[in-house]
């Protein structure tokens, strides 16, 4: 099971943390041809050979960095305007079963666990990295089915500050959560709620309302649901 939280995290920080916007952009418009996209596959090796702390293990970081390679070159080559959101899915879900694949086959074999390292660092912090760049690329994904302009939101912000408050968000109410403290998360939604909606209603548009509506839910829940997991996990 550490296997599986070593080779997640991996995957967390190479696919969503340390790759910005603009390198993705150039390994998505030269696809084969551009040395991101090695680059890239190159990371996702090495940050699972650190993370996995075992130079006898070293095959695991060579199979994670070919097939990275290889489902990402092929999604660049799949993906259109109009499918881009299935073709995030697809790619994601192929990387999850390559890894689930390696810890079913690594099943039964001892691993590298330093004994002053608490079992539950990793899964803690694979949990933690989740909540924050991942999942706001997920749910700005999954928004690009609604297109929301300026003269829709009448509302003009902060740079950034929407996907910045998410994130600290979730990590509150993940620590909420871990602490057992369910009052705390109700309090933060009625908050938010008071704030942010009592400037959706100046702004009098309903679809404005529900977007704002629908990314609330689902940050909450995927954060309530990221804290019960870890809570069921180190019990």
């Amino acid at each position: 099971m550490e296997l599986l939280f070593k080779l997640l995290l991996a995957h967390l920080l190479g696919d969503f943390v340390l790759q910005s916007d603009s390198f993705t952009k150039k390994k998505e418009k030269n696809g084969l041809s551009s040395y991101h996209l090695y680059l890239h596959a190159l990371i996702h090796g090495l940050l699972s050979l650190v993370l996995i702390w075992d130079l006898e293990m070293w095959y695991i970081a060579v199979i994670i960095t070919v097939t990275h390679l290889l489902i990402d070159a092929l999604k660049i080559k799949l993906t259109r305007k109009k499918n881009k959101r299935w073709m995030f899915t697809a790619d994601q879900v192929a990387h999850l079963i390559v890894i689930l694949i390696l810890v079913n086959l690594h099943l039964g074999k001892n691993e590298i666990v330093p004994d002053s390292f608490p079992a539950y660092i990793i899964p803690l912090i694979t949990c933690v990295v989740l909540l924050t760049s991942p999942v706001a690329i997920m749910l700005k994904v999954f928004f690009t089915r609604w297109k929301l302009t300026e003269k829709d939101t009448g509302i003009y912000g902060l740079k950034n500050a929407g996907r910045w408050i998410g994130i600290i968000e979730r990590l509150l109410i993940f620590v909420f959560v871990i602490t057992d403290n369910f009052s705390a998360v109700g309090l933060l939604l009625t908050a938010k709620s008071v704030f942010r909606f009592g400037d959706l209603s100046k702004a009098k548009n309903m679809k404005l309302t529900e977007y704002v509506l629908i990314g609330t839910l689902l940050s909450f829940g995927i954060a309530i649901l990221t804290g019960l997991f870890f809570k069921n996990y180190i019990a």
